[in-house]
């Protein structure tokens, strides 16, 4: 029987694997290539903690309920993931060696403790004494000891220690590495016109045997390895305590998950190795993963900047949008019309100084925004703690559960408070991913009510790398759907029926996004089953829902046409039987496609949707969500035209088959980049209202 589905996790490792693409790729710059192998390493250990962890559970309890939530046994995809991982890491170490080939072209190199001079010798003996040996605390090892406990997120020296002249006297030790604290690299003295860089590993490697000089050992083998672990937790259901409570508790017990991964130096001592195992009670359903010197490759995307400058395809920067270039307020434009940001093309400022602007202005009486991760030093936080400054009624709803911002969320809602700010920490059993702002002044008697729906999260730092999209408006229908949100996120305790309800703006999960969407295309197969036009598009993150993929099937197979651009999880697969296959593609490229947009054609009204949610399960049913309705015609075609670039792309588009063979999209047209040509209609936009 033919499969209907792609499992979800299988292909998440098809997505990842076109990042791996990016770094083989000898178009892309080679400080790019390393930021993706970076990017790769990254993702996968987050996959591990969080999808192999689930799927681990799942074949533990192995009951009919917890089974039927994956599209098969979770026993069989496990060993696809581990068949697969390990068919990466291969091509992964591969590519690491053809851009250290790159490097040293550009007389870059990395050493290793055995290729050091004698002049950087001395140099990483000093710079350990001086910077490294009060962060690191060698642990011995034995038989009798329990295993210490390791961090999940860290990087490891095992080292095995031996006399030469008596081989059964061995000693096993561990060293955390302290790149949180010190950073992965340091840049070593190097002859002229070159760039010579160690990793913090291998300067504590040099020193071993200064480290553990009390024992009397001559030999030293020291290789690095690194655990992934289970970073779900569950929440006590203890009734006297609070959610805040439940959250820090919940993180503090996230370091007792169990390992779901451990990759380590293929090099290693094999008593060492060994050892290891047993102490950490891995087992065969365990990944266990050989791999090269090198671990913890996230730090890569932070690698020194030592390259030669090159012409980055962006010859310039992000740049103000021409509704608002030039203007002493940004409320003044919002009041007036509505405004479409497009990160990283636009600017992000004007976020900021719309909540800056309602901090300073007298008529502003209420903010309410929700938050699901800031930036580290929030320019948007520190408006809204101006605001309530100032006087203002601030609400900021903080979602706790932002999984892995747990504790910087926690930080944020403490310092919230102090300011007095209003912090709503979300309703129970549903994570509040909206995102959402309302401001509400009150001038001569009348309520003025202005804000903004985004793709993404309202993040600065992010929104340089993520293409979302932004909608402020001052919109009435769209300010009192806000309003419905803001006033069931305050009465958590009550039914969200009976406060969401006649939206006619927005889109709401979990109450109606998913049949409203279903309903759309309905409308959709029923043109197309007249002979009419019928055509649907939707750019998101990700495509595993079944109801919504069956639904889809039902179009493609009446000949609706459907374009899909899904960044990563995509589980739909073409049938013979679809008059119209599915055609879709995956955009990977400097910036992280993020936005989600959904468009119909709706009998030539065309009916334009942003939103903050995929077509996944966990989007549609278990959280808060919102979708607005685009009115404005100009940026309706606006969107279009972005959506039918996107479509155009045959550089950095992918097609997503049922293969997943990542194949690029080619034509015999001409070289067709989209984000480039993103950035050039975005920026002609600004250039022609300027003149």
């Amino acid at each position: 029987m033919a499969k209907k589905f792609i499992p979800r996790d299988i292909s998440w490792l098809s997505f990842n694997a076109r990042v791996l693409q990016e770094a083989a790729d000898a178009e892309v710059p080679l400080e790019q290539r390393i930021k993706f192998l970076g990017i790769f390493s990254n993702n996968l250990d987050e996959f591990f903690r969080v999808r192999v962890a689930a799927l681990k559970r799942a074949a533990e309890l192995n009951t009919k309920e917890v089974l039927g939530s994956f599209y098969e046994d979770p026993n069989i995809i496990l060993e696809q993931i581990t068949h697969i991982v390990i068919k990466q890491q291969k091509k992964f170490d591969k590519i690491w060696l053809d851009v250290q080939k790159e490097m040293a072209k550009q007389r870059v190199f990395i050493k290793t403790a055995e290729e050091l001079s004698e002049e950087q010798l001395e140099f990483v003996k000093e710079y350990f004494d001086r910077e490294v040996e009060s962060s690191i605390i060698p642990l011995i090892l034995d038989e009798v000891h329990p295993m210490p406990y390791l961090r999940d997120k860290s990087l490891y020296l095992g080292v095995a220690m031996f006399k030469k002249d008596w081989q059964y006297q061995t000693k096993f030790a561990i060293i955390e590495l302290p790149s949180s604290q010190l950073g992965r690299f340091v840049i070593l003295p190097a002859p002229k016109n070159q760039k010579h860089i160690i990793l913090i590993e291998d300067v504590v490697k040099v020193n071993s045997p200064y480290i553990f000089s009390y024992f009397g050992f001559d030999e030293f083998l020291a290789n690095t390895f690194k655990i992934t672990k289970d970073a779900e937790f569950d929440l006590d259901n203890d009734v006297n305590t609070t959610f805040v409570e439940k959250i820090t508790k919940g993180v503090k017990n996230r370091r007792k998950g169990k390992p779901t991964r451990f990759v380590y130096d293929k090099d290693m001592n094999h008593m060492l190795l060994e050892f290891l195992i047993r102490k950490l009670n891995l087992s065969k359903r365990d990944s266990i993963i050989p791999g090269q010197k090198i671990h913890n490759f996230k730090h890569f995307m932070d690698f020194p900047d030592v390259f030669r400058s090159y012409k980055k395809p962006f010859e310039r920067s992000s740049f103000e949008h021409p509704d608002i270039r030039g203007v002493d307020r940004v409320t003044d434009i919002i009041l007036k019309k509505d405004v479409l940001l497009s990160f990283p093309y636009h600017q992000f400022r004007p976020m900021i100084d719309l909540l800056r602007e309602a901090a300073m202005d007298p008529h502003v009486k209420t903010i309410k925004i929700t938050i699901y991760r800031m930036a580290t030093n929030s320019k948007i936080a520190n408006a809204l703690v101006n605001a309530a400054r100032n006087g203002k009624e601030v609400t900021v709803m903080l979602e706790l559960r932002a999984r892995f911002d747990e504790e910087h969320n926690l930080d944020w809602k403490e310092r919230f408070e102090m300011e007095g700010v209003k912090v709503l920490v979300g309703i129970p059993n549903k994570k509040v991913h909206a995102k959402l702002c309302i401001i509400k002044k009150r001038v001569d008697n009348k309520t003025i009510q202005y804000g903004f729906v985004s793709t993404g999260n309202i993040n600065e730092k992010t929104a340089r790398v993520y293409g979302d999209h932004c909608l402020m408006t001052s919109n009435k229908s769209v300010m009192a759907d806000i309003n419905k949100v803001f006033n069931a996120l305050q009465k958590p305790k009550l039914p969200l029926e009976n406060i969401i309800k006649n939206c006619k703006s927005l889109l709401t999960c979990p109450l109606d996004m998913r049949q409203q969407i279903l309903h759309f295309i309905d409308k959709e197969i029923m043109e197309a089953k007249a002979g009419r036009k019928a055509h649907i598009i939707i750019k998101i993150n990700s495509l595993s829902d079944k109801e919504c993929i069956k639904k889809l099937y039902d179009a493609a197979t009446v000949g609706v046409k459907v374009e899909l651009i899904v960044r990563g999880v995509y589980c739909a697969i073409n049938q013979k039987k679809f008059k119209e296959p599915l055609y879709g593609i995956s955009i990977v490229d400097e910036y992280l496609e993020h936005a989600r947009v959904f468009y119909f054609y709706a009998a030539s009204k065309e009916l334009t949707y942003i939103s903050s949610a995929d077509l996944m399960t966990r989007n549609l049913d278990y959280r808060i969500e919102a979708a607005v309705k685009i009115n404005s015609k100009k940026l309706k075609t606006e969107l279009r035209d972005l959506l039918q670039i996107q479509l155009k792309d045959n550089v950095k588009a992918r097609i997503l088959n049922n293969l997943q063979n990542n194949e690029y999209v080619s034509n015999k047209k001409p070289a067709f980049r989209s984000q480039i040509e993103i950035f050039n209609y975005l920026y002609a936009k600004t250039v022609q209202q300027s003149e």
